[in-house]
């Protein structure tokens, strides 16, 4: 073949930039090199960075400046605002390019079975943090009129969904939430913030930084109760495997043995509680009814027969998050996600869906850390370089770049470019410079389309 490899990656997010960046290093990105176009639903890049972290990390939103160097090489091309399936399927990209891998993530609530899911103050963690993210695509306004408010989970989602209730709209001010966040959040009345697990300190899926976070607010106390510290052998076992897990224990446990101080937002970490219902009352939260466990032995629980109801008037459900399935691919409807081996998309006949891979939460869940993706993405790239080096990728019919181009002209899609980006992160900043920030994110999409040049 005497032209690049083409390839095209659907979804902009670190999981996508991240196997860009493997292609790239790779021994096929030498002459003839290398082509690569990713495609983007959202006017913006970055995925769950700009979307999905809470605007008070900016440690973890620092991961933008390593993507942002990807991005740069010239090998690769940026389409914004360009929907799957909507704008481009899967059999018009194969049109273009010799591999398709896709890289879109999870970005709805796993559903929680219990009675009251469905109760008006009842939101999924998902939808919140999108709100709070300034996503294009949700509502602007949110309901924050609970003084004393449950979120479910021991994740970091859930730190993020506490942290946010708990703090105040201007500790928050100096992040780039835009104009209707902060107003939003001006109004919250939320005094109390409970966050509850079913297992126990040692089974809490905290990072240590995020957990040590939560105390840094001057108007946020976090409390434990001594009760809710308790290992078995299964437990301690984990401590003595993972560094993180023990980390997590013992700022747990010296929460735990502290006094309570003045600060004016509780926020309580519970244990042993497993939420059973979502209690109502004319179709409205009233209360949360959870039921204490205990430790079994081996790191799990198992209920006591023990239940009590808490007094709170709104439910987060920070229970994982899940991918939407994807038209013209299988689907594992348990998992949520692709089915595949080594990154190849796996067929219920167990043939490999010719030249179509994935990577990221879309291909193992909505598991670890936004760098655990790289993994993902070198395993699926190396199979998808041997494929290539073993002739088993057919040729595209139309592998020019410039086909793409004329292709989304012709539907009328109006995209953004990396250096639409460019000048949408200069009119944020530009936003930001009069007070102080950053930046201030904007929020419409068409703002976004009209300051990126779209």
């Amino acid at each position: 073949m005497h032209r690049p490899l083409r390839v095209a990656i659907v979804g902009a997010g670190p999981a996508g930039i991240y196997a860009a960046d493997a292609l790239l290093k790779s021994d096929a990105a030498a002459d003839p090199g290398v082509s690569i176009d990713l495609f983007e639903r959202m006017p913006a890049p970055f995925g769950l960075i700009r979307y999905g972290v809470a605007p008070d990390h900016p440690r973890i939103k620092g991961i933008i400046t390593a993507l942002h160097q990807v991005l740069d090489k010239p090998q690769i091309r940026l389409f914004g605002n360009v929907d799957y399936p909507r704008d481009i399927n899967l059999d018009d990209l194969r049109a273009f390019y010799d591999a398709v891998i896709f890289s879109t993530g999870a970005t709805a609530d796993r559903a929680l079975d219990i009675p009251g899911v469905q109760l008006d103050g009842s939101y999924g963690a998902a939808d919140f943090v999108s709100w709070y993210d300034g996503h294009p695509d949700v509502p602007r306004t949110w309901p924050l009129e609970a003084e004393k408010v449950a979120v479910l989970g021991v994740g970091n989602v859930a730190l993020d969904v506490a942290r946010i209730l708990a703090k105040t709209a201007e500790e928050l001010l100096p992040t780039e939430i835009p104009p209707n966040v902060h107003d939003g959040l001006k109004a919250n009345r939320a005094k109390e913030i409970h966050v509850f697990g079913r297992r126990g300190p040692a089974q809490a899926k905290f990072s240590p930084m995020e957990l040590r976070e939560l105390d840094h607010s001057p108007t946020i106390e976090v409390i434990v109760d001594p009760e809710d510290i308790d290992y078995d052998d299964g437990s301690i076992a984990t401590r003595r495997s993972n560094k993180q897990a023990d980390m997590v224990a013992k700022t747990l446990e010296n929460w735990a043995i502290r006094d309570v101080g003045e600060r004016p937002h509780k926020l309580f970490l519970h244990f042993f509680e497993s939420p059973t219902e979502i209690l109502g009352e004319d179709g409205k939260v009233v209360g949360l009814r959870t039921e204490r466990t205990a430790l079994d032995g081996t790191g799990n629980v198992k209920g006591t027969g023990t239940f009590k109801d808490w007094d709170v008037t709104a439910v987060y459900r920070a229970v994982g998050y899940l991918s939407d399935k994807l038209p013209k691919l299988p689907w594992d409807v348990e998992s949520g996600t692709v089915p595949d081996k080594g990154g190849r998309v796996i067929e219920e006949t167990g043939a490999h869906l010719q030249s179509t891979y994935v990577t990221g939460w879309i291909r193992r869940g909505p598991v670890g850390l936004i760098g655990h993706t790289k993994g993902d993405a070198n395993e699926t790239v190396a199979n998808l370089l041997d494929d290539h080096a073993n002739d088993r990728l057919p040729a595209p019919a139309s592998p020019a770049p410039e086909a793409v181009d004329a292709f989304l002209s012709e539907r009328n899609v109006r995209f953004t470019t990396w250096e639409g980006w460019y000048r949408l992160d200069a009119a944020e900043k530009a936003l930001g410079e009069p007070q102080g920030r950053e930046r201030v994110k904007l929020v419409e999409r068409a703002d976004m389309l009209r300051e990126s040049g779209a």
